[in-house]
C-alpha cells in the first residue's frame, strides 16, 4: 500500500464559530483507493499557507510510501531541513497527515484505531464544554464593549453552567480573567482577580458538587500573578488551573504548581514528546492537554501519555478546532489508563455535526467511541467545498498591544 494523492481543505467556520475561525483538513488516498482524513491545529501562519505546507511535507516524506510506517515518517518530518527540534508549524502539518495515515491503517485492518494502539480501556469518555454565550462565541467581550456575556457576568455564567449540567455535563470551563496579549505574562489587576473569584463562587453555588469547574487563562500571568489568582479561586475547588503562565518556561509554571493546591493543566501549545518531557521533568503540571492536531498526532501523543503515566500524570486532550482532531482525540483517549476528561465542542452538534457524515456520539456527558474502522468518522467533502475560508485573520489571535500602558 502506498499514498498516491493528497488534498487539503480550508473550511470557514460559520457563526457562531465554535472551534475557531476555520479548520484545516487533509485527505490522503492510497493506490488501493482507501481514504484517510486528518486535521491540523496550526494557528501560526495563514491557513492556505499551512495547507500548502501540508502538501509539501507529504510530497517530500509520504507520497509513494506506505502509510503504516509512522515512525519513519515522524523522524523524516521532525528532522526536515536540518531542524530536528520541536517546531509547532511542522508538527501541525505532520499531525494532520499522521492522523490521516491512522485512519487509513484502521480502515485497512477493519478496526477502530484504538484497537491497534493497545485496545479499548474506556467504554465512554467523560467530557466537558466551555461556557458559550448565547451567541455561541467563546470570545469574551472586548474591554471597551459594555455588553455582558458569560465571561464577564457571574449571573449569566452561572445560568449557562447550570444549563450544561442539566444536559449531562459534569464539568464546565471558562476563561474569565480578561483578554490575553502578546505581552503576557502580566500581573492581574485586582478587578480581574475579584471578577474571576466572583464568577467561580456563583457557578459553584449554582452547580454544587454536580460538576467540576475548569479555570483557564491562556498563559496570561507571571508566576507571582498566577499565585495571587490561585489563592483567590482556591475556595471554589476548581479541577484545574490551565496554563497559569506562558508555555515556554515550564520551570516557571512549576513555581505555580508548588504554590497552590489547584492542579495545574497545560499542553495545548506544546508539541512532541520532547516539550512535554520538560513539563514532566519540572513537575510543572499534573494534567497534560495535548492537542492531537499539533502535538505530533496519535502515536506521538500515545508516547506522551505513556511518559505521563509513569509520573501519575493524567491526560485531558485539548480540542478547539474541527471534528477530525476531535475524532483522533477520542481514539487515543479510549486507550489511555491515565485519561481524565475530553474537551467536547458542546455536544458535537452545529457545524461540527454538519461536517461529518455521521455525528460523534455524545450521551449524558460522555463521548461514546465509535466501533467503525479508522477514526470512526467520515468528512463530508461537499460541506467542506461549500464553506471555503476567504478571510485573512488567524484561527486565534492574541491582543497585539499591552493591556496596561
Amino acid at each position: 500500500m502506498k499514498i498516491t494523492d493528497v488534498k487539503t481543505f480550508v473550511v470557514g467556520n460559520p457563526p457562531p464559530g465554535i472551534g475557531g475561525r476555520y479548520f484545516i483538513f487533509v485527505k490522503l488516498t492510497t493506490d488501493s483507493n482507501v481514504v484517510g482524513y486528518g486535521e491540523a491545529y496550526n494557528a501560526t501562519f495563514g491557513p492556505h499557507v499551512t495547507a500548502h505546507m501540508i502538501e509539501d511535507l507529504a510530497e517530500r516524506y509520504l507520497v509513494g510510501r506506505d502509510p503504516h510506517d509512522i515512525e519513519t515518517f515522524f523522524r523524516r518530518a521532525y528532522s526536515s531541513g536540518f531542524s530536528q527540534r520541536p517546531d509547532i508549524s511542522v508538527m501541525g502539518c505532520f499531525s494532520a497527515l499522521e492522523i490521516a495515515c491512522w485512519d487509513i491503517i484502521g480502515k485497512e485492518a477493519g478496526k477502530p484505531v484504538y484497537k491497534l494502539l493497545g485496545g479499548q480501556v474506556h467504554e465512554a469518555l467523560r467530557s466537558y464544554t466551555y461556557l458559550y454565550p448565547t451567541t455561541g462565541s467563546a470570545v469574551p467581550a472586548e474591554a471597551d464593549n459594555p455588553h455582558k456575556n458569560v465571561y464577564n457576568d457571574p449571573v449569566l455564567a452561572a445560568e449557562c453552567a447550570l444549563a450544561y449540567v442539566e444536559q449531562g455535563f459534569s464539568a464546565v470551563k471558562l476563561d474569565p480573567a480578561g483578554p490575553y496579549t502578546a505581552f503576557d505574562g502580566h500581573q492581574p489587576r485586582l478587578i480581574d482577580i475579584d471578577l474571576s473569584a466572583r464568577m467561580l463562587k456563583v457557578i459553584r453555588e449554582a452547580v454544587g458538587d454536580r460538576a467540576d469547574i475548569l479555570f483557564g487563562t491562556h498563559g496570561q500571568f507571571t508566576a507571582s500573578g498566577a499565585l495571587r489568582m490561585a489563592k483567590a479561586i482556591e475556595p471554589y475547588d476548581p479541577l484545574w488551573f490551565e496554563e497559569p503562565v506562558p508555555p515556554d518556561m515550564p520551570e516557571v509554571m512549576a513555581q505555580v504548581a508548588r504554590g497552590t493546591s489547584i492542579p495545574i493543566a497545560t499542553g495545548e501549545r506544546l508539541t512532541t514528546k520532547f516539550e512535554f518531557a520538560r513539563v514532566i521533568e519540572n513537575r510543572a503540571a499534573t494534567i497534560l492537554q495535548p492537542d492531537l492536531g499539533r502535538s505530533g498526532g496519535i502515536l506521538e501523543t500515545k508516547k506522551i501519555a505513556a511518559m505521563a503515566e509513569a509520573y501519575h500524570i493524567q491526560i485531558a486532550p485539548h480540542c478547539y478546532c474541527g471534528p477530525i482532531v476531535g475524532a483522533a482525540n477520542i481514539q487515543l483517549a479510549t486507550t489511555l489508563p491515565n485519561f481524565l476528561i475530553l474537551e467536547s465542542l458542546k455536544q458535537w452538534d452545529g457545524f461540527h455535526e454538519k461536517l461529518l457524515k455521521k455525528k460523534i456520539e455524545w450521551q449524558d456527558g460522555n463521548v461514546i467511541p465509535s466501533k467503525e474502522p479508522g477514526l470512526g468518522v467520515e468528512l463530508d467533502e461537499a460541506v467542506c467545498e461549500a464553506y471555503p475560508w476567504t478571510g485573512t485573520e488567524l484561527h486565534l489571535q492574541m491582543t497585539q498591544e499591552p493591556l496596561f500602558p
